[in-house]
């Protein structure tokens, strides 16, 4: 059995990715804080909830050979309307997209086809915190490609960035990168999705940018619906201007572990935040959410609300953190945390905090976990529902407050569709 640090060092021989001039101190850099860091372990405080020792024993080598897919091994996950963005172990498929033209402005497309673009040069790694996270760092030296988003004017078809994985003879390593920008008074919806074809061992490592401009409003839809021996670590920073509105509904249903952190930064007056999540975990999974929400300036807004759902011997963990700098008066922030207990061996850790450093603020928390309504199960089985449809009745409705707020109506649906198959597949 692999150490922890036989694991990262296998990860650290990952191959080298030829760069653009400007690229290439970055990518060293990148990698020397890489290797400086090592893993997280439970003596880091961000870390102390989450066991990554599952990780461990694989060796996960770089992929070499890409897969190729068809349009039908998709299509239960194609979005209709939108404009499509597919990536296939990380690398980017122009016979899987679907890039209809879009109005001036407006560009969509491969990362990697942008790096010669000064607008990317001056962004890219600006927000990332790869100097202090290890698996940023990772993500930055290794990525091969990712989506470039920059959206002027309104964009009503959503934006669809699609990861594949793909089964693979031995554990690979894949490293998404993303980056989104929305110039002034611009808005849209994207969905950044992340999915496996086959039930395979492999470590995805996703790092997504994000930079809203005065008046801009984006819905990001993050959605992780992997396989169950799959691995997930992402992360997603975004700084958001001066009366702009940044909607986020994150939801973690797959993979053996996963770990997102979002971290959102009020960079200009009047911004509002507004942060939705949902895990849903079962068997042996672990899934961990880590928000920070970082008020600047002044009058910002910022409103979460965070669920888990584990069943089995499921562990989920919510941290979230809401930070009112000293110039930031006139802070509106409020966070919820409400989890559910399928099973007695489940266990989920919640800890919502808030840093508060002047007096001009409204700001409350709150954390909640509970089992099941016994007396609403009552009542659902003397109508004639069995125990198990009831359960499951029950936990998608505790799950369907996250879900009604994304504006992608075949999204909610076909994701309504995965918490009944999640749930149902544990029971059998």
């Amino acid at each position: 059995m692999g150490t922890r640090e036989q694991c990262f060092e296998q990860l650290l021989l990952g191959k080298a990715v030829e760069s653009v001039g400007w690229l290439k101190p970055i990518r060293a850099e990148a990698l020397d804080r890489a290797r400086a860091m090592n893993f997280p372990s439970n003596r880091n405080d961000d870390w102390r909830f989450t066991d990554l020792s599952a990780l461990y024993p694989h060796d996960f080598h770089p992929v070499v050979s890409f897969a190729k897919l068809t349009k039908a091994d998709i299509k239960e996950y194609v979005i209709p309307g939108a404009i499509r963005l597919v990536f296939v172990d990380g690398s980017y498929s122009s016979e899987l997209s679907d890039l209809p033209d879009i109005h001036e402005g407006v560009t969509v497309t491969s990362l990697l086809e942008r790096l010669g673009d000064p607008l990317v040069e001056g962004i890219f790694g600006k927000h990332a915190p790869y100097k202090q996270d290890a698996f940023v760092a990772l993500n930055t030296n290794f990525f091969e490609d990712g989506a470039w988003v920059h959206v002027a004017g309104d964009v009503t078809a959503p934006i669809h960035l699609l990861h594949v994985a793909t089964k693979r003879e031995t554990p690979s390593a894949i490293y998404p990168r993303n980056m989104v920008i929305m110039d002034s008074a611009s808005g849209t919806t994207l969905v950044e999705e992340y999915i496996g074809l086959e039930d395979g061992i492999y470590f995805s490592n996703a790092v997504t940018e994000v930079v809203l401009k005065e008046q801009a409003r984006l819905q990001h839809v993050r959605v992780q619906r992997e396989e169950r021996n799959a691995f997930h670590i992402g992360h997603c920073s975004v700084e958001v201007g001066k009366d702009s509105f940044y909607a986020s509904t994150s939801l973690a249903f797959g993979a053996r572990v996963s770990r997102h952190t979002l971290h959102v930064t009020q960079q200009g007056e009047g911004a509002e935040m507004q942060l939705d999540g949902l895990a849903l975990v079962a068997g042996r999974q672990i899934a961990d959410t880590h928000t920070l929400v970082n008020h600047a300036v002044p009058r910002g807004k910022s409103t979460q609300l965070h669920k888990c759902i584990a069943d089995g011997s499921a562990h989920a963990v919510f941290s979230g953190k809401v930070i009112v700098q000293e110039g930031a008066v006139g802070t509106d922030s409020a966070q919820s945390s409400r989890n559910l207990l399928l099973s007695d061996k489940a266990h989920i850790d919640t800890q919502p905090q808030l840093e508060i450093f002047n007096d001009d603020v409204s700001c409350k928390h709150g954390a909640t976990i509970g089992q099941i309504d016994a007396d609403a199960l009552f009542f659902l089985k003397s109508r004639g529902l069995t125990e198990e449809r009831a359960r499951n009745l029950l936990t998608h409705a505790f799950a369907a407050e996250i879900i009604a707020r994304i504006q992608v109506p075949s999204l909610g649906e076909s994701l309504g569709r995965t918490i009944l198959e999640r749930m149902n597949g544990e029971r059998k």
